[in-house]
């Protein structure tokens, strides 16, 4: 069975551009863009979020000077 990331180096120029020819018949040249600002937008806050999880948890395994928080 193949991985994701196998799958996606296996992809050639034929591939790419039918995958863009389908995208454009069903959003429209006009939403892609807004799709693809979007889709930024979401894994900026994903990136952050994921962040700031990781700050929470590796805070929140210390314990305090006095043994209690």
């Amino acid at each position: 069975m193949m991985t994701l990331a196998q799958l996606i180096r296996n992809f050639g120029m034929t591939e790419i551009l039918i995958v863009l020819i389908v995208l454009i018949l069903l959003f429209g040249a006009r939403k892609i863009p807004d799709l693809a600002r979007a889709l930024g937008r979401s894994l900026g806050e994903f990136k952050k979020g994921r962040e700031e999880g990781g700050k929470d948890d590796h805070a929140g395994a210390k314990p305090g000077k006095n043994g209690a928080e």
